[in-house]
């Protein structure tokens, strides 16, 4: 009973008013790989950090490694929190990204931020990028020179935050992430070990706004990150999203 109140309040966060009819028959019984390989982390000064990610913003706004670079109107290298142990990577910027150089901004990245809210965390409390930093035209997938292009970025990022939990949205992220041509289907649902890092896929928010079926595979999905880093990460204790205010 306690996993379908849960999935209730889920459901709430991300603006589901309907109650699905499996999920209502259960209530009412109830209540009667990428080649990706990160190099070896180092702690920097969250000083250094700080002017590192934006020494590298910089690159990406002036990078022309493929012929995204000749077709976006802005570059959107990533953001949030780069002291984070929860990452979202995505596949690549859409139309109001492009437009605004900032990552999931549009309609699924509305979603994606109820989704955050849902497992008690803000979108200033994870980090958010994506495979390419560029737009493919007409939102295609990033082909395999796009993704190669931009691939040491993605990998700096990831090594200087070094998240204990990558979430993968979607299934091109996913197979790039973890070198692998399985189906988000298979991949999601369980942790993946890439370097020490654990990687979780799940739908893409995209996805769940034209099959909204999708949303309590991915609600399972991030009860398995909520619940790992409650245990293994004080980011709860630090910031301040109705646990702990005195950081306010």
């Amino acid at each position: 009973m306690k996993d379908e109140v849960n999935y209730l309040h889920f459901l709430k966060e991300i603006g589901v008013d309907t109650i699905p009819r499996p999920l209502a028959v259960q209530l009412k019984d109830a209540l009667a790989p990428s080649s990706f390989v990160p190099s070896p982390p180092t702690r920097e000064t969250a000083v250094d950090l700080a002017a590192r990610f934006k020494e590298m913003a910089a690159q990406v706004a002036a990078c022309a490694k493929c012929g995204l670079g000749k077709t976006r109107n802005k570059a959107v290298f990533g953001a949030g929190n780069i002291e984070t142990d929860l990452m979202f990577i995505g596949e690549g910027p859409g139309f109001d990204e492009d437009q605004q150089g900032i990552p999931f901004v549009g309609r699924a990245g509305q979603l994606l931020t109820k989704i955050i809210n849902a497992i008690e965390l803000d979108r200033k409390d994870v980090y958010i990028t994506n495979i390419v930093k560029c737009r493919p035209p007409g939102n295609r997938d990033p082909l395999p020179e796009e993704a190669a292009a931009c691939h040491p970025y993605l990998a700096e990022q990831i090594r200087l935050i070094q998240p204990k939990i990558i979430c993968t949205l979607g299934r091109h992220a996913s197979q790039v992430i973890l070198n692998t041509t399985e189906s988000i289907s298979r991949l999601r649902g369980r942790f993946h070990i890439i370097n020490g890092i654990r990687v979780m896929p799940t739908y893409h928010p995209a996805y769940l706004l034209r099959n909204p079926g999708g949303k309590r595979p991915v609600w399972e999905d991030m009860q398995k990150i909520r619940d790992y880093l409650k245990e293994n990460s004080d980011m709860y204790q630090r910031n301040g999203h109705g646990r702990d205010n005195r950081s306010r």
